[in-house]
């Protein structure tokens, strides 16, 4: 029962994961964007803004599918 309460994804903690997801897609674009200024850091920052990109996508995914993300 506490597993059920504590794992319960409402419409109000789908939004919040959704906008963690799209935070986290706005910071890979910005590392990006320094990453590709730089000449020493276009591998790094090419690595940390995928590992961003991909850690957003499945949060909103999860805010998408069991959030209810985007339903009135």
């Amino acid at each position: 029962m506490l597993l059920q309460v504590l794992l319960a994804i409402t419409q109000h903690n789908g939004i919040r994961l959704a906008e963690l997801g799209f935070l986290l897609a706005a910071v890979a674009g910005g590392v990006l964007m320094l990453g590709s200024m730089t000449p020493l850091g276009r591998r790094a920052g090419s690595v940390l803004a995928g590992l961003l990109l991909a850690a957003g996508g499945v949060l909103l995914i999860i805010a998408a599918h069991w959030g209810h993300f985007g339903s009135s």
